[in-house]
């Protein structure tokens, strides 16, 4: 129908806009108040739906009566004096949009190629699976010991089997065939961990940066996966696992030592996510403060005891008045310009550099 042509035109100058304002959407987390379970409302001040606009019949004007020199050809415009109105202005249209339609728009514009994922284990994915009987079906399917098994039920209860000359006829009513349902089997696993540095030099403004992009992160692994797990740690001088909501409203006053939220990473990933099961991606936000002889501890960690665990481990050191950003600096010197394949580092100076990191940490697609 014309009405759904029309429809489908529209829905995708609404996904044309959404390309073209990517980065803004990015940049500033408009969605991520308006996430639900599957969908995300956008708003996009430039668009309305196509419609005929009808005149008020009987208000006046040239066309409708005698008119004089002066008077306006149709309603016009108010010019904001006056009384408060009793009349619907224009609105804000918000437009709805899958969590997937919007990883796919994130992986064409940042480019990103797809993942190979490992592992077998919760994650499932539906296939077809022999489990049930039908007494229809092609004889290529027909279960032979059921149907004698029906075949003898049924000669034990007409009273025509005789044990001494033990002879089962099936007939067509005894046959059985199998057949399949869908089932749900285990498929790749992928686990985020994220880590934070909730010390007293992390500001909110901060903390806003790392929710924005790990809002983006979750949209565009979760398109790669059929299901994530996600663990949530956070440091200043000692780490602890907590829930999402305490990860993005703590805040402490004590000093930084990185290299505890690494060891606990590190015991987090061999107790709930073994690497030969688990497709790992550990995600770091800092602004780079740390005790300073704890980046030698915090490196040898890194290199020893999570890189050789996870398919990727990004370094997102985000700017702060109060922080002093050595530690980026101690990781390009330990790791050099031939960076490990699985390390990503990248500096997040505001909200605008959001977009370019997420490029920075998905571009790689490990």
């Amino acid at each position: 129908m014309k009405v759904d042509r029309d429809q489908s035109r529209f829905k995708q100058i609404v996904r044309g806009k959404i390309r073209e304002n990517l980065r803004k959407y990015v940049t500033h987390g408009e969605m991520i108040g308006r996430k639900g379970r599957e969908l995300v409302s956008i708003p996009l001040p430039q668009l309305d739906v196509p419609h005929f606009r009808y005149g008020k019949n009987g208000s006046g004007g040239v066309g409708q009566g005698d008119g004089q020199q002066g008077d306006q050809v149709a309603s016009g415009e108010a010019d904001g004096k006056g009384p408060a109105g009793s009349e619907p202005g224009a609105h804000v249209l918000e437009v709805e949009v899958t969590l997937e339609e919007l990883a796919a728009i994130l992986g064409d514009e940042l480019q990103l190629p797809r993942i190979e994922p490992k592992g077998q284990d919760r994650i499932e994915q539906v296939k077809g699976r022999y489990r049930s009987m039908r007494r229809v079906g092609p004889e290529s399917l027909r279960h032979f010991r059921r149907t004698y098994m029906q075949a003898l039920r049924r000669q034990i209860s007409e009273l025509t089997y005789s044990p001494e000359k033990p002879r089962i006829v099936p007939i067509r009513e005894d046959k059985r065939y199998r057949s399949w349902n869908s089932v749900n089997v285990p498929q790749a696993n992928a686990a985020i961990i994220y880590i934070m540095d909730v010390s007293g030099s992390m500001t909110d403004d901060q903390k806003e940066i790392v929710r924005t992009a790990a809002f983006w992160l979750d949209t565009w692994l979760t398109s790669q996966y059929d299901g994530l797990e996600i663990s949530y740690l956070i440091h200043d001088a000692a780490a602890k696992e907590v829930d999402e909501h305490t990860f993005y409203h703590t805040r402490e006053s004590g000093g930084t030592r990185i290299s505890s939220a690494y060891k606990l990473c590190s015991e987090v990933i061999q107790s709930k996510f073994p690497p030969s099961e688990w497709n790992n991606y550990v995600f770091q936000f800092s602004d780079g403060d740390n005790w300073g002889e704890d980046n030698d501890r915090s490196v040898s960690l890194l290199r020893e005891q999570i890189l050789p665990h996870v398919n990727q481990f990004c370094y997102g050191q985000v700017e702060s008045p109060y922080g002093s950003g050595e530690f980026l600096r101690a990781l390009r010197s330990a790791f050099g310009n031939d960076q490990e394949e699985k390390l990503v580092l990248t500096e997040i100076e505001n909200k605008e550099a959001i977009y370019d990191a997420l490029k920075e940490f998905l571009g790689k697609g490990a």
